[in-house]
């Protein structure tokens, strides 16, 4: 199974709004000034040790290797990571009709984790699973891996 996340105001919030993990360390702290929201890093070592992939799917060009540098700074580790300029490549490929912004069916995401309305909506049309984060939550991961375990259920089943 494959849960995927968006990183602006998903993964990525702004301090004081939003509680967040411990900044990083000096100098890792100028590089990347991203703030992950707080519990995180649990939920991906609570998804991936229930044996579930944990991707990054977000519309922004960061790079991948920035992402995955990052995440690697907070001990975490993630499968695929799509960004823009890949989604860009790959899904919209060429196609003269525009695509949804994100479009996780193409991959075989199962659940896809995001704070955009119209990612929910699009989901609904084209048939792909999106788990809404919004405001401040002190137990969105806790949704997060219930609805991931509902899913994870009736794939197995």
């Amino acid at each position: 199974m494959i849960v995927s996340f968006d990183l602006d105001d998903t993964l990525f919030v702004s301090p004081p709004e939003f509680k967040t993990e411990k900044e990083l360390k000096f100098p890792w702290k100028m590089i990347y000034k991203e703030r992950l929201r707080l519990g995180t890093i649990e939920l991906f070592r609570r998804l991936q040790s229930e044996g579930i992939e944990t991707w990054i799917y977000t519309t922004s060009f960061r790079s991948e290797k920035y992402i995955r540098n990052l995440l690697k700074h907070y001990g975490i580790k993630v499968g695929q990571i799509i960004n823009g300029s890949r989604h860009m490549k790959e899904v919209q490929a060429g196609k003269e009709y525009p695509m949804p912004s994100k479009y996780p069916a193409k991959y075989r995401i199962d659940l896809h984790i995001d704070d955009d309305q119209s990612v929910m909506k699009n989901g609904k049309v084209y048939g792909f699973n999106v788990f809404l984060v919004g405001p401040p939550d002190d137990e969105w991961a806790d949704k997060i891996m219930q609805e991931a375990m509902s899913i994870q259920c009736k794939k197995y089943q």
